[in-house]
């Protein structure tokens, strides 16, 4: 699968997005979330670096239905990031992950996929991202949904500047506290502050927002993009507080604060 400009006699690590319905009661059809070019690209893949194999084998169940894979479920070669990686991150530069990309030094193309979406953005793989470029490896990024973008986009806030600062504090006075200072950093920058969380805690989440929050301050929160039952709401805190409601405790949400 060796493509035109790639390093005569090395594979190119593919990162593959994933469908945003991980761990949804219901899967949104795949050829309505991923292009076919994409699909093709990972029907062909026999390599892969993953957050789980078993999830990564369920997704290429998906694909196979759309895109015959070149070979057999059982056949491919899966390996899965250390758990540490997944608890910690890999954006520090203290996993090296060059041992795991021994398949493209040998002329194998390879995949890298997270539970959800584009990885490396929100989700573990930059260390191998990294390693490839490092090893002289052409990294190639496919097209798929990308949560944080969808939501942006959705969200009436600034687009032109903006940050992602991944999850806040458990502990409620430290989150109140960062809370705070994005709002701070929002309204004096005007730059999007954009943060998920996971779905269970979303309902504490929310709440902590709205009792640290200005009236003002716009907050924005999308869940279950690209599900049948996608939301997206955009207001200000003063109307937040009063008509209630928000994302439930299942669903996958991103939030965004911003002016």
């Amino acid at each position: 699968m060796a493509q035109p400009g790639s390093m005569p006699g090395l594979g190119k690590l593919y990162l593959v997005p994933a469908p945003l319905d991980f761990g949804c009661d219901r899967q949104t059809p795949l050829a309505d979330v991923m292009p076919l070019a994409t699909l093709q690209v990972a029907a062909q893949l026999e390599h892969w670096v993953c957050e789980n194999a078993k999830t990564l084998r369920a997704y290429l169940k998906r694909v196979n239905e759309l895109q015959p894979l070149s070979h057999q479920l059982q056949a491919l070669q899966i390996q899965e990031l250390p758990r540490e990686v997944h608890k910690k991150g890999d954006h520090a530069g203290n996993f090296d992950a060059r041992p795991l990309l021994a398949p493209a030094l040998q002329g194998h193309d390879m995949g890298l996929v997270s539970e959800a979406g584009m990885p490396a953005v929100a989700d573990p793989g930059s260390s191998v991202v990294r390693a490839a470029h490092d090893l002289g490896l052409a990294v190639v990024p496919l097209v798929g949904p990308v949560s944080l973008l969808l939501a942006l986009a959705a969200s009436g806030l600034n687009g032109q500047n903006f940050a992602f600062v991944g999850y806040l504090p458990q502990d409620p006075a430290q989150r109140t506290s960062r809370i705070r200072e994005l709002e701070s950093l929002a309204l004096k920058t005007g730059q999007t502050q954009l943060f998920i969380e996971t779905p269970y805690r979303n309902a504490v989440l929310l709440q902590a927002l709205l009792q640290a929050l200005q009236h003002n301050t716009r907050l924005a929160v999308s869940s279950g993009l690209t599900l049948a039952s996608a939301a997206t709401r955009s207001q200000s805190v003063k109307q937040w507080r009063q008509h209630g409601g928000g994302p439930d405790n299942q669903t996958p949400a991103v939030f965004a604060i911003g002016r």
